[in-house]
């Protein structure tokens, strides 16, 4: 449809965003005022949960780092598992939005306890096979690692697994509130979380002494407190999706939708994530320091992508929809938009990021080795991202909602192998850069992904897999 430019006053920074451009169509599926609630939830709650886990990493450190490197290894396997389950909860996401944007409600309905009773019987079945194979696991990713390392790590993976299948509740009813367009309930829900969560870190690490335990099993009973809040309010009969009161059965149409996204999305991101465990791995050879430094920077590197993480979230909610009313022009018009928004705010929030990172690291209490280190993967990681992280991140969720996860899945996991493990050993082992050499690899892995989707984008392909018609 036709597009002006409509100039607001100054006053919110996410407003002026959102308003930049919009469309005069009448049959207009988000509003500035609809994009507002979805998206500046989202942005706290991704803002809370990334805080939260840095203070994890603050208090922790407060144990050791042999502790810290023992976490720290252990969240990269974790991430791992976590991001298939995200996946499965985006599979479901992504057939709601769908549903809702053809105006099937009822359908709607049905997918949601189908996506919620898969993610958590397949889950406790991941659960069990962790916790039964837990060194094993350690040692197949992680190599040979100082004794005091890996007997933290156990610890923190048993206790872990036990949180999975709350975790999968969570995720799997957030992706539901979300694809309402409702992220204030997950917003409200993760509040309560992460006050528990943090509270326990401080009675488990500072009051009883527990180590890594003292932050394991807070998440352990937030997850399961989180899970059990959103479940109960999703049987609310007023939502635009709830759960039927109807006896549950397999609806294997309806799973084989959920799985058509679900499964390639989940091989993308668990291989992606096991990519990162192998490149963790590599880091581990080079010895504690390194370890600790990675582990410390990742926690900052996440503060810097939580615009993007959030768009990540909303690219689904909102592209889904368009693609269940048929309508490719308010695909690519929604998709510009948002990724106009992404990368405005990454820029504001790294460039704060940068210019306080020498007081921010101050705050762990690390070596002053250590803490070198850490400076230059920030550096690395948050200036590159201004420029590269939304198109490599943020994107492909949309072809994602529009059914084109083949093409992401094999690129996804094609640049992985390639870039960030094949040359993680090229500069980082056999050059002889270390960790620094680790994450030159994952900008050419950025920049390799940015070229590919941007171009499958403009290529118009998703078209085909969203069966839609071409009425710009």
């Amino acid at each position: 449809g036709e597009r002006r430019i409509i100039h607001y006053p100054q006053k919110r920074i996410i407003g002026l965003y959102v308003n930049v451009m919009e469309t005069s169509t009448t049959n207009q599926l988000f509003s500035k005022d609809d994009l507002k609630k979805l998206i500046i939830p989202l942005l706290f709650e991704q803002a809370l949960a990334i805080t939260v886990g840095m203070a994890d990493t603050v208090m922790i450190s407060s144990a050791g780092e042999a502790a810290v490197s023992g976490v720290s290894l252990i969240d990269m396997f974790n991430n791992l598992i976590i991001s298939v389950l995200a996946a499965l909860a985006t599979g479901g996401a992504v057939v709601t939005s769908q549903f809702l944007g053809a105006g099937k409600k009822e359908d709607a309905c049905k997918s949601a306890k189908q996506l919620i009773v898969s993610s958590v019987c397949i889950t406790i079945g991941i659960s069990i096979l962790v916790m039964v194979f837990c060194n094993g696991i350690i040692s197949l990713f992680f190599g040979k690692i100082e004794a005091d390392v890996f007997h933290n790590a156990v610890i923190y993976m048993m206790i872990s697994a036990l949180s999975f299948p709350f975790l999968a509740l969570y995720n799997s009813c957030a992706a539901l509130f979300r694809s309402m367009g409702n992220s204030k309930i997950t917003l409200k829900v993760s509040v309560v979380e992460n006050i528990i969560n943090i509270g326990g870190n401080a009675l488990g690490v500072y009051v009883l002494g527990l180590g890594v335990a003292g932050v394991a099993i807070p998440s352990l009973i937030s997850r399961a407190v989180a899970g059990f809040i959103l479940y109960h309010l999703l049987k609310n009969p007023s939502n635009e999706v709830h759960l039927l009161k109807e006896r549950f059965h397999i609806d294997w149409p309806v799973i084989h939708k959920i799985f058509y996204i679900g499964i390639p999305s989940g091989i993308e991101n668990g291989i992606f994530q096991l990519g990162r465990v192998i490149v963790v791995s590599i880091i581990a050879g080079f010895g504690t320091v390194q370890i600790a430094a990675n582990g410390v920077a990742n926690s900052l590197d996440s503060m810097g992508c939580i615009v993007g993480q959030a768009m990540n979230l909303a690219m689904i909610t909102v592209i889904g929809r368009c693609v269940g009313a048929g309508d490719s022009g308010q695909v690519r018009y929604y998709t510009k938009k948002l990724l106009k928004i992404t990368y405005l705010c990454t820029f504001m929030v790294n460039s704060v990021i940068l210019l306080c990172l020498p007081w921010i690291l101050k705050c762990y209490g690390l070596s002053t080795e250590t803490t070198q280190l850490s400076y230059i993967l920030v550096m690395i990681h948050n200036g590159m991202a201004m420029f590269l992280w939304p198109a490599s991140f943020v994107l492909p969720n949309m072809l994602r909602a529009c059914n084109d996860v083949r093409f992401t899945m094999v690129l996804s996991i094609f640049s992985m192998f390639m870039f960030r493990i094949g040359f993680s050993y090229i500069i980082g082992v056999n050059m002889g850069y270390g960790a620094i050499g680790v994450w030159i690899a994952m900008v050419l892995d950025w920049i390799f992904r940015v070229i590919c989707f941007v171009s499958r984008y403009l290529s118009g392909h998703w078209l085909k897999t969203a069966e839609l018609k071409d009425n710009r």
